[in-house]
C-alpha cells in the first residue's frame, strides 16, 4: 500500500513523529509546503500531522479541503501537542477538528510532544507567555492548573516512538 505523511511543523515534534510513522511503514514524507506542489493520486493512504493549536490541528483545513477528491483513499489524521496522552480533553478537541461525515473517513490520533520556546515564532511564544501569566494570576487554582503552570513555564519532551503504535496498527487495517 504506497502512503504518504505530509505533516505541518513549528518546533520539530510533529516532523519527529512523521518521519518515524514513514520509517517504520516504508511512507514517503513531506512537509505540507512540498506535499502542496505534488500530485497525490498515485498514494492509496495520506497521513497528514499537525500540531496542536487552540484545541485545532494546525493546518487541518487544507487536509480537509481535499478530503473529496481523496475520496478512494484511506484517510488517517494525527495531532500533536504539549498534553500528556492521558488528558481527557484530547479526545474531544481531536473530534471537533471534523464533523461527523468527516469523521466516518479518517481515523485520528494523537501523540504528545511538548515545548519548544527557543523554536516557538514570536506570537506564539508571546501567546503561551500570556496564558501562563492569566493562569498564575487567577485566584483558587484547580489542581490541574497547578500542574499545568508548571509544565508550560518551561521547554520540555514527552515524544516517544511507541505514541505511533496506534497509527501504525490503523494502516494494517482495513475499514
Amino acid at each position: 500500500m504506497k502512503t504518504i505523511v505530509i505533516y505541518n511543523s513549528q518546533t520539530g515534534f510533529t516532523k519527529r513523529y512523521a518521519e518515524w510513522i514513514a520509517e517504520a511503514s516504508g511512507a514517503d514524507c513531506l512537509p505540507l509546503a512540498t506535499a502542496k506542489k505534488k500530485d497525490l493520486t498515485a498514494y492509496e493512504t495520506i497521513i497528514f500531522g499537525g500540531w496542536a493549536c487552540a484545541g485545532s490541528i494546525s493546518k487541518i483545513g487544507w487536509f480537509k479541503r481535499n478530503m473529496d477528491k481523496w475520496a478512494d483513499k484511506k484517510l488517517i489524521a494525527f495531532c500533536v501537542g504539549a498534553s500528556p496522552i492521558d488528558t481527557p480533553q484530547i479526545g474531544a478537541s481531536l473530534k471537533r477538528n471534523f464533523n461527523e461525515s468527516e469523521q466516518k473517513r479518517v481515523k485520528t490520533f494523537y501523540c504528545p510532544g511538548g515545548f519548544h520556546y527557543e523554536k516557538m515564532s514570536f506570537p506564539s511564544k508571546f501567546m503561551m507567555k500570556m496564558f501562563i501569566k492569566t493562569l498564575k494570576a487567577k485566584k483558587n487554582k484547580t489542581e490541574e492548573e497547578r500542574v499545568m503552570i508548571k509544565m508550560i513555564s518551561s521547554s520540555y519532551d514527552i515524544s516517544d516512538k511507541k505514541y505511533i503504535e496506534p497509527i501504525l496498527q490503523c494502516l494494517k487495517k482495513n475499514y
